[in-house]
């Protein structure tokens, strides 16, 4: 795979997928410690509205689908917290409403020619440089936000009440941490589209959560895992010409079962040394 470096197209796609790796490796143990995957799923097919909006308007890209997003995570947030014995059934709600409003407004949509399963499926590949230079930042922006607010991140995620307590400014670091989830998911959605995106979040986090003893190395462990799935990932898809996405989130699947299947194993090796 390194003689396709000399590849403008494949060094992008390198960067973007690391880039991804560092921004869903922090927001997505956030998503994985505070049990919001079901939330994280809505945003992610809500944002299809706003890729609708974007393509029937002739807006770029960022603007539309990043705009619909943060509307519709904020008031799935704000459902969350209001009325938490509802939430799942008004964000599967909003969920539906906003991939109903995409798929109308697309097939509206004048001189309609996109190719959907860029979206669906992410175009690694075509990622351009501006884009890499806002990932960066967003890289950045998460990288130091979860370094100043770690410790209320931390109360926060396992011990609500006892954040309160602390004085942590509980409903607004729950709702800054929904609208950075919403950034990272339309950014991420151009790595391995809209129905892969919530995999990336949650399977390195999901893995990393059995084997570290903080939020902290949680985080660094997914990070360095979803750079793992990216690069295997890239590789595969390099190799047999499949789509780059499917192929990361494949290499992170079978990652996740072999863990399973680790586990499994160990677990009735320790029930037989105790049974004898």
């Amino acid at each position: 795979m390194i003689d396709a470096l000399q590849f403008e197209f494949m060094r992008h796609a390198l960067l973007a997928g690391l880039l991804a790796s560092i921004i869903c490796g922090i927001m997505g143990t956030l998503v994985v410690v505070n049990r919001i995957v079901f939330l994280s799923g809505g945003i992610a097919h809500a944002a299809y509205g706003g890729i609708g909006l974007a393509l029937y308007f002739g807006w770029p890209y960022l603007a539309g689908t990043l705009g619909f997003s943060l509307a519709s995570a904020l008031v799935m947030a704000a459902v969350s917290m209001r009325v938490k014995h509802r939430a799942d059934t008004i964000i599967g709600v909003i969920w539906a409403l906003g991939m109903a409003l995409g798929i109308i407004l697309i097939d509206l949509s004048p001189g309609y020619n996109v190719d959907l399963m860029s979206y669906l499926f992410g175009s690694i590949l075509t990622v351009p440089g501006s884009d890499l230079l806002i990932m960066a930042g967003l890289g950045v922006l998460i990288i130091l936000a979860a370094f100043y607010y770690y410790k209320d991140l931390l109360a926060l995620s396992y011990d609500e009440e006892f954040a309160q307590i602390r004085g942590v400014p509980v409903k607004g670091l729950y709702i800054g941490m929904i609208a950075l989830l919403a950034v990272t998911i339309v950014m991420v959605i151009q790595v391995v589209g809209l129905i892969l995106v919530i995999a990336l979040l949650t399977i390195p986090p999901f893995i990393m959560e059995k084997y570290a003893r903080s939020l902290a190395q949680m985080m660094i462990g997914a990070i360095l895992l979803g750079a793992l799935f990216t690069l295997g990932g890239l590789w595969f898809s390099y190799r047999y010409n499949v789509s780059s996405g499917a192929a990361i989130i494949m290499v992170a699947g079978l990652a996740f079962l072999l863990t399973l299947l680790i586990e499994r194993l160990r677990r009735l090796i320790d029930k037989k040394a105790v049974f004898f």
